[in-house]
């Protein structure tokens, strides 16, 4: 090799092996390396046991996903470029036309719009069903269900569901339980494990999280995952995940392999926060209704308890207030405009504290009994000092009024 150029791409030099830190090595491939032809024909990427593209696995995301495994209890894991995205490889993967799809109404709302939209005009019917009533998701289940989505806790509401009895209603259909675990993060509730001690264990079939919340924790990095325990409802997954060409990025891997060690402890003081910024909204008068599963008085909280109120358990860092009916849509606006520490912006579990004014009633099929009627605002709780965040809300309740 005579030319610079072909030296430099065809350098001889390699690193010598051995090298360790606290870091995960950052692999980055199209193209994979294959040192014979044999080789080329040989390699199987399905089972992570070699590398043969760099869409379907390098090194950082087979670690990633191994890690995320063991976060949530599962054994299979796959990378999408987003939450959502998860959301709808598990219905692609799963569904086809004929089938029918069962959501919560107070599920995450992409979820409902998907299955409104793309669904629909593939032929795959859905319904909704109350999360709080296991009774009218029995109902509601028939013989063309194939597929029932579970969230834990619900969206914006936060009403905590009977999962275990949602869960084992599916089950005795046989029909698959898909599980958004955004929420819980791994953390509040093992959903491949959901009655601990049990002789017969009570497991969600596939959970859907979106990585950009808990396990990035920085706001910065848009990932999700599907994970699974059962080899051939994984390799169903896998396939199609591979056929519609879905891949991140080496240096967001990267990004969630830095901040998995640390999700346990930004989970507690997110928790801990949210805990007590609650229970002080509650004794505001222009609040006629605090959400949080936490709280004795908020739908579900009992079911909460069972499954998520031991030492390693949890309750995240989202809270929802209901405004007092007769403050205005305008005034309600006003206060989120005039809070100085929490942003005005979308998802949760970063280091920034955000709020969000919600139109529940575009959102639901109908109003929640649950609930009671007014505006409602969402809180997501960051990293800052509660007396402070405390002190926002105080400040922008007055100048609401003011």
């Amino acid at each position: 090799m005579s030319a610079l150029s072909t030296t430099l791409i065809h350098h001889p030099y390699e690193a010598p092996e051995g090298f360790a830190g606290p870091a995960h090595a950052v692999h980055k491939a199209s193209t994979v390396f294959f040192p014979t032809v044999a080789a080329m024909r040989s390699r199987e990427w399905k089972d992570k046991t070699a590398y043969t593209y760099g869409l379907h696995g390098t090194p950082t995301t087979y670690a990633l996903e191994e890690r995320l495994c063991t976060l949530e209890g599962g054994a299979q894991c796959v990378l999408v470029p987003s939450g959502l995205a998860a959301v709808a490889l598990v219905a692609l993967a799963v569904l086809k036309t004929g089938d029918e799809l069962l959501i919560p109404d107070n599920a995450y709302g992409p979820n409902k719009t998907l299955a409104e939209g793309e669904l629909r005009a593939w032929g795959i019917t859905h319904r909704y069903y109350n999360a709080m009533d296991p009774q009218d998701l029995a109902a509601k289940l028939s013989s063309a269900t194939r597929m029932v989505w579970v969230e834990a806790a619900g969206s914006v509401t936060l009403e905590f569901p009977d999962l275990p009895a949602l869960v084992r209603i599916c089950k005795q259909h046989g029909a698959l339980v898909a599980l958004d675990n955004t929420w819980g993060a791994g953390i509040a509730f093992k959903p491949f494990d959901l009655e601990p001690g049990a002789p017969e264990p009570l497991a969600v079939d596939i959970s859907a999280h979106a990585l950009t919340k808990y396990p990035s924790g920085g706001g910065d990095v848009l990932m999700g995952s599907v994970i699974t325990r059962d080899t051939a409802l994984h390799l169903k997954i896998k396939l199609c995940h591979m056929r519609l060409g879905l891949a991140v990025g080496a240096n967001d891997a990267e990004m969630v392999l830095r901040s998995l060690p640390s999700i346990t402890l930004r989970y507690r003081a997110h928790d801990e926060a949210t805990r007590a910024l609650a229970a002080w909204c509650q004794t505001q008068s222009a609040f006629v209704q605090v959400l949080h599963p936490a709280l004795p008085r908020s739908p579900g909280h009992g079911f909460w308890k069972t499954l998520c109120d031991r030492p390693d358990g949890g309750a995240a860092c989202l809270f929802s207030v209901v405004f007092a009916p007769h403050f205005s849509q305008d005034q309600v606006d006003a206060f989120c405009d005039a809070l100085q520490l929490f942003r005005l912006g979308y998802s949760w579990a970063g280091p920034v504290s955000l709020v969000v004014p919600y139109d529940l009633r575009s959102m639901r099929s109908v109003w929640p009994a649950e609930i009671a009627q007014g505006t409602m605002v969402r809180f997501s709780v960051g990293l800052e000092a509660v007396a402070d965040l405390q002190a926002d809300i105080a400040q922008a309740l007055r100048a609401m009024v003011g």
